[in-house]
């Protein structure tokens, strides 16, 4: 093979393994877990148990905005936002084995500067890994 599989191999988008929470019984165990309220979301967190399917090594991220936050199409950009902020932010600061769900706030999330937005989520997380 040339020198571009090995470009492919180490793609930064490839390296952090980031699965979507899809199925509702998830998410509803990520609401009884640990949270933490930031100015631009909200940031649920669990860890997963041994006996669930999924591969511990894994980061889960799930995305909701109620409709506070507006119309279809405000709470679509306000999820895109989101989205790209944990693609960003939690190969770095969040920890394996852990599902998290990251709610949109009305007016917030939409509005607040990018820059703002991802410091709400390292900050977020930080408190909820940080020992009780």
């Amino acid at each position: 093979m040339d020198g571009n599989t090995n470009q492919r191999e180490l793609a930064p988008a490839a390296l952090p393994c980031l699965q979507v929470i899809k199925v509702r019984k998830d998410f509803l165990a990520a609401s009884r877990a640990r949270r933490q309220g930031t100015k631009g979301m909200m940031v649920q967190a669990r860890k997963r148990q041994d006996t669930e399917s999924t591969q511990a090594d894994v980061i889960r991220v799930g995305f909701t905005c109620s409709k506070k936050v507006g119309n279809a199409v405000a709470r679509n950009r306000a999820k895109r936002r989101l989205r790209e902020a944990a693609r960003l932010v939690l190969p770095d600061h969040g920890q394996p084995g852990f599902d998290y769900v990251l709610i949109g706030r009305a007016d917030a999330t939409a509005q607040r500067p990018f820059e703002d937005l991802k410091r709400d989520l390292m900050y977020a997380l930080r408190k909820l890994h940080e020992s009780r």
